[in-house]
């Protein structure tokens, strides 16, 4: 009777995930999750109109000449004539930042590599969205701004070539510790903007100079079977974000990998006092992070710091090998924040610091007020979790913030070789909570 009793509750559990991942279940706040989250057909670009081989509309496979103007100019064409697909073929093709059109769409064929210009002069200056402002400042290298339908997808490889940008940053913060990130003149490597129906699938995107990806104001975006990397050595590549979710409602990423020198995934949306009341700013909203892995990077899913409102993200089935943090609540002391209905399921390897939350007070700006904004963190679940780490629960108190409403269930942690099960907890409060009765002095907590 048992196994029988076993076999069946064994299959509910699979229908039920099956259930789940094909766009059935809900949200962490019980709203239904839409089937279009268990759509992830491949792009055809067979269906997408005319395909400009860019070799043969005047491009030529040579890693030393800046094509900008060449490939622009097929870009263009491309969009006058109706629509279609700009085609890299096998070959190194070097450039600036180039303009996607509305009908176009970038496929980069297997051992296609676009490079990226290590001469900022390449990078033309627009209204763009960096760090939570809307501001004039470099352009990426592939750019699609009110491209509804966008597609980028392949096999080839989006490169930034950022060894000259990473090397002219730190010796700027070794002439000048306080520069921030922007005063170093650096391109994000994609930057996809008030788009509908977008899909990135299939490339890799490595060495990026600035933020990796970039997507502000999208909505229905999936990225699917995605390979970004920046390294840590022998120059480390300064805040290369695989992702940066910027004010974005409903978004797949699924099966990628991501191993950066900042943050795999960071959730944006504006900062300052009055951010909140921005129209250019905005939430984040039913995020779907699933079957991925993430290497080495500092946190596997980042709020902040520059966010005002993140609801209903859903991290599942993924594999992490060695970030610096699973979860980071990066609580920005002069920006009003509300974290809420986060949910981490199915997780296993290994990770430095299981749950992290500080204050975030680099380049702190309360711009003129002087009452600093309350934040929030709530409805946070983290279950079904099989990781070594170094710290439990890594969280600074403070009067600024409010963390609450906190789950921990099916969890099984080995710090520092000392194995520790937590089967059901419920944390209210975390001002209330003495963290070391579970973790036996493991956590760091002040």
């Amino acid at each position: 009777m048992d196994r029988i009793l076993f076999n069946i509750t064994a299959a509910v559990a699979a229908l039920l995930f099956s259930l789940q991942l094909s766009g059935q279940g809900n949200f962490p706040d019980g709203t239904p999750i839409p089937a279009w989250f268990g759509e992830t057909e491949k792009t055809d670009i067979a269906t997408l109109g005319t395909q400009y081989r860019i070799t043969d509309h005047g491009a030529v496979s040579d890693s030393t000449v800046v094509q900008t103007e060449t490939i622009q100019a097929i870009i263009d064409k491309a969009h006058e004539s109706g629509g279609g697909v700009i085609v890299i073929p096998a070959g190194t093709y070097l450039s600036g930042s180039l303009f996607f059109k509305p009908g176009t769409h970038l496929h980069l064929e297997k051992d296609a590599v676009l490079k990226g210009s290590d001469d900022i002069s390449n990078f033309e200056l627009k209204t763009t969205r960096m760090e939570g402002q809307t501001l004039l400042y470099f352009t990426a290298l592939v750019n699609a701004d009110g491209v509804d339908g966008f597609t980028l997808t392949g096999e080839g490889t989006l490169d930034g070539n950022g060894l000259r940008y990473w090397k002219s940053f730190w010796l700027r913060r070794k002439f000048n510790p306080q520069c921030t990130n922007m005063d170093e003149m650096r391109p994000r490597l994609l930057y996809v903007s008030n788009s509908k129906d977008v899909q990135i699938s299939g490339v890799r995107l490595i060495n990026s100079p600035f933020w990796t990806t970039h997507y502000y104001k999208c909505e229905n975006l999936k990225l699917i079977d995605l390979y970004i990397y920046s390294p840590y050595e022998p120059v480390r590549a300064p805040s290369t974000d695989a992702m940066d979710i910027d004010a974005c409602n409903n978004v797949l990423i699924k099966n990628c990998f991501m191993a950066v020198c900042d943050d795999a995934i960071a959730l944006k949306g504006g900062k300052g006092p009055t951010a909140d009341q921005d129209p250019n700013n905005g939430a984040n909203t039913n995020i779907i992070i699933e079957d991925c892995t993430f290497g080495k990077c500092h946190s596997v899913l980042t709020c902040g710091s520059e966010a005002i409102h993140n609801r209903n993200i859903i991290v599942r089935n993924c594999r992490v090998e060695n970030p610096e943090r699973l979860l980071h609540l990066k609580m920005r002391p002069d920006t009003p924040q509300l974290y809420e209905y986060i949910t981490f399921d199915g997780i296993t390897g290994n990770v430095v610091n299981f749950l992290y939350a500080y204050p975030w007070t680099q380049f702190f700006d309360l711009k003129g007020q002087e009452q600093i904004p309350m934040s929030y963190s709530r409805n946070i679940t983290m279950r079904n979790i099989d990781v070594e780490c170094r710290n439990v629960f890594n969280i600074r108190k403070s009067d600024q913030f409010e963390l609450t409403d906190f789950t921990f269930e099916n969890l099984d942690l080995r710090v520092d070789g000392k194995e520790i099960r937590v089967d059901s907890l419920v944390i209210e409060d975390f001002d209330d909570y003495p963290l070391d009765s579970i973790t036996d002095g493991v956590s760091q907590y002040e």
